[in-house]
Formats: structure tokens, sequence, C-alpha cells
């Protein structure tokens, strides 16, 4: 008889491989780190993705790693120099659907929240789920909260949770976008940043 990690870690190779097709002019996945910010170019060279170290909000679901973590995510445009920033989340958990709906800032300011993908991992003796989503994150408000930044997420069901990115963590993103937008030709890298209430 199969454990509920083996069907959990099954179930997890095609969500994996489900990412890997789409659009090919998008940068490659950037491998998972817990100290650095990494990055990888798109095939065609437009686009850079940067993705911050990776942070537990709660246990590896049924101690399988590359579960309930939460990092920054960055895009750069290499023919304007725009950025767009995220704080991607991933949550597994047992019981009945949170659905996962809308993110705030510690203000209580509206971020646009990004639902990304929900899957049913197992229903043997109660269901467990799955669920992907971000907040997009103004730069203005990356740039404003040196001391870390605090981001709550709701939920249909109820849920509610609260991510605390710490401030070396923000930097650290900021200076490897930065630093990429600094090498760009000089027409890109002087455009002006992109507009933080979009």
């Amino acid at each position: 008889m199969r454990t509920a990690r083996a069907v959990f870690a099954a179930a997890l190779l095609p969500l994996a491989l489900a990412g890997c097709g789409g659009i090919t002019n998008l940068p490659p996945p950037v491998p998972p780190s817990a100290t650095e910010v990494g990055s990888s170019k798109g095939a065609d060279g437009r686009f850079i993705a940067f993705v911050g170290p990776r942070r537990q909000h709660a246990e590896p679901f049924l101690g399988v790693p590359g579960t309930n973590f939460y990092a920054l995510r960055s895009w750069l445009d290499t023919r304007n120099g725009e950025r767009a920033h995220q704080l991607y989340v991933v949550d597994s958990y047992f019981g009945a659907e949170r659905n996962w709906e809308a993110a705030r800032d510690k203000d209580g300011n509206q971020l646009r929240f990004i639902p990304i993908s929900k899957h049913e991992i197992i229903c043997e003796n109660g269901c467990s789920y799955a669920e992907e989503f971000a907040a997009e994150l103004p730069e203005a408000l990356l740039r404003a909260s040196p001391q870390g930044l605090a981001v709550s997420f709701t939920a249909r069901s109820g849920a509610a949770q609260t991510i605390l990115e710490p401030g070396d963590l923000v930097q650290k993103q900021l200076s490897a976008v930065d630093a990429a937008r600094a090498a760009l030709p000089v027409a890109a890298a002087s455009a002006p940043p992109p507009n933080p209430t979009r």
C-alpha cells in the first residue's frame, strides 16, 4: 500500500512538468536557493527572471521538500528596463479547500492577487490540496521596505496568513535586479521605473 507521502510525491511530478511548457521566450526556471538570488535569461534574451531565497511558511507537507515555501520573484525586460515583482507562495494542506483569493500590504492596501494553480493531491481518508499564488509587489513598496516586507493573504475559506520577508532578502532581490539593469544598454537602463500603481 502506498503511503500518503509517496502519493503526494507522485502527484507533484505532473505539476512540475506542466510548468515546463508554454511560452518559449520566457526565461527557464531558476534553480532554488536557500541563500542567493538566482537568475536566468529567456531564449530570445528579452526577459531575465530572478528568484530570491526560499523560506518556509509552514513545515514541508508530509516532509516533502519544495512544499510550503515562499520567495520573491522578479522579471526585467532587457529592451526597456521595466521591472515586475511578486511574492510567490506554495501552500499544501489537508482539509477543506482554502481557495486563496486576496492580498494586502502591512497598511491594509490591496495588492493584485495572482492565482496560479490549485490541485487536489489525494482524497483518501480526507482530502489534501496544493495551491500556488502570488501578490504583485509595486517596486515602490519593495524600495520602502528595508526593514522587511509583510504581505497578508486571505482565502475564501476564512483562512488567513501573513508572510514576512526579511529586509536583507528584499535588498538582495533589488540589488540583483538593479545590477542586471545597470548592465543594459543605456536606453533601456535609463528608462523610468514602472508605474507603482499598476
